[in-house]
């Protein structure tokens, strides 16, 4: 049975630009660093780079990880996010506070203060594309 998400693994086209990206801009606490890859910690989460060719597209969907992120926190943090020039890809429209951006190789991240529990709640009292949805716990 799944327990978890064990890791996750970015491939980045820059190692040392994709390291100072998550430890000084995002926060994340680094484990150790190679010359073609990266171990952090995100929470509890083991956080991965591996640097790899260039990419050859950057996705136009939805497709992305969030960040949980403390209430207290969320305004300095996504703010130095923008001061680092980071791309905002989307405008938050839906509970919670957020912030969607990407890394340098953009990849999409969100920064998220929240969790499925208020996310759902919030969706129970909503109209809209929501209307029809079922849900298999009470909460």
């Amino acid at each position: 049975m799944i327990q978890g998400i064990n890791h996750i693994t970015l491939s980045v086209t820059n190692i040392t630009r994709s390291f100072d990206f998550y430890r000084n801009i995002i926060g994340l606490k680094p484990l150790c660093r190679w010359h073609q890859g990266a171990y952090f910690l995100a929470g509890e989460t083991w956080f991965c780079l591996n640097q790899e060719m260039e990419k050859k597209h950057i996705r136009e969907d939805y497709t992305h990880f969030a960040f949980d992120v403390k209430e207290e926190d969320f305004n300095n943090l996504s703010q130095r996010i923008i001061d680092s020039g980071a791309h905002i890809f989307k405008s938050n429209k839906s509970e919670g506070a957020s912030l969607y951006f990407c890394d340098p190789d953009g990849h999409k991240l969100e920064l998220h203060v929240g969790s499925w529990q208020t996310r759902l709640a919030s969706k129970r009292n909503s109209v809209g594309s929501w209307e029809q949805v079922e849900f298999f716990i009470d909460e």
